[in-house]
């Protein structure tokens, strides 16, 4: 009986550590959907825009002009590398959520042998 609670507080604490490591990957893939969505906006901007059109790049306290294709290059790379990152951190996330599984069905087990 010793053996089973310790086993359950042992389940118990991991379970913990992914339910927190599951928190702060769902608030990174949220941060990542807000990054795309503001990226996307900028693109639309872009487009609708005549390419002679001024775009000015805000570097530190200074605004430097920049070309429209060089600019719309940059949006489309980091909206690449945006959803490169929301796969991952997509990933991730459902491995957390396929070991959380698991120790449910190691916890469920536990408390049937300990009927």
């Amino acid at each position: 009986m010793a053996d089973a609670q310790k086993q359950m507080q042992a389940l118990s604490d991991e379970f913990q550590k992914l339910q927190t490591e599951l928190d702060s990957l769902v608030e990174a893939r949220q941060k990542l959907e807000s990054q795309q969505q503001e990226n996307q906006g900028v693109q639309k901007e872009f487009n609708s825009l005549d390419d002679d059109s001024n775009i000015y790049k805000l570097i530190g306290p200074v605004l430097l002009k920049q070309d429209k294709n060089e600019a719309l290059m940059a949006v489309n790379g980091r909206l690449e590398f945006i959803e490169k990152e929301i796969k991952r951190i997509e990933g991730q996330i459902k491995e957390n959520q396929d070991k959380s599984d698991k120790m449910r069905a190691e916890v469920r087990g536990i408390y049937e042998d300990t009927d």
